[in-house]
């Protein structure tokens, strides 16, 4: 049966909100205590968190498996450790790509004692279990110099794209000036998360948080208003739940 056209808005103010004292937390689905079963994804992409982390707060040691998580901070510093000997300092234009495959134990947390971190994490379900587990951190600050969208996390072999263990799926990140037309990528599932700034789509105004989640739209061509920053997942199919 064919899926439906359609374009859905999701409002900031509308995601699950988990709320401690070094947290502020929004997500866009289904994630830990919060739960709707009508809001558990879109296509492949099952977790898009937008984190702001206190300074000196942080996730301690966890674990994952079986999950590809992206990893793509806006501000501040995000110091990243796990079980496999890896480490890194996430800034703004350094993308993290973990492969959580057969198991790994990880902690993120705010490299600084006086500045917040801000970041946007992001898990794909893979199209393999049981792999090695991998890490990447990757800087794409030159390449978002130029105008368009860059392939930051590919399963389907973009150059120049960390590649994750999904081929279904491609994560693409535009830093935008005013007045910039770029065009969404055309697949069954694709969902525009605005991490900064302001977009137009369909004459509709997205501000930072709003996302749009589309199924199987076609071309469709974004705005942005003043400078912005988009993150957008284009993935081939539903994950299996």
């Amino acid at each position: 049966m064919a899926m439906n056209e359609t374009i859905e808005i999701h409002r900031a103010a509308d995601r699950f909100s988990t709320e401690l004292d070094w947290l502020q937390a929004r997500h866009s689905f289904s994630f830990g205590s919060h739960y709707d079963p009508g809001n558990v994804g879109h296509g492949l992409l099952i977790v898009s968190n937008e984190d702001r982390i206190a300074p000196g707060g942080g996730f301690g040691p966890h674990p994952h498996a079986d999950m590809e998580i992206v990893t793509w901070v806006l501000q501040g510093a995000l110091e990243h450790q796990d079980s496999k000997g890896n480490h890194g300092v996430l800034r703004p234009g350094l993308a993290q790509r973990m492969s959580a495959g057969s198991g790994i134990t990880h902690a993120e947390t705010n490299a600084s004692t006086t500045e917040p971190v801000h970041l946007v994490q992001m898990w794909v379900v893979p199209d393999s279990t049981g792999i090695e587990p991998s890490y990447e951190d990757r800087d794409f600050s030159e390449d978002l110099t130029a105008r368009g969208l860059i392939a930051v996390a590919s399963g389907q072999g973009h150059g120049g794209a960390m590649p994750i263990c999904q081929r279904g799926a491609v994560m693409w990140v535009g830093r935008l000036v005013d007045n910039e037309t770029v065009e969404i990528p055309d697949a069954p599932f694709v969902h525009l998360f605005v991490a900064k700034g302001t977009l137009e789509l369909n004459s509709s105004i997205f501000e930072q948080g709003d996302a749009a989640r589309l199924v199987q739209a076609g071309t469709q061509l974004v705005t942005s208003v003043g400078e912005s920053e988009v993150i957008i997942w284009e993935t081939q199919q539903e994950a299996n739940r």
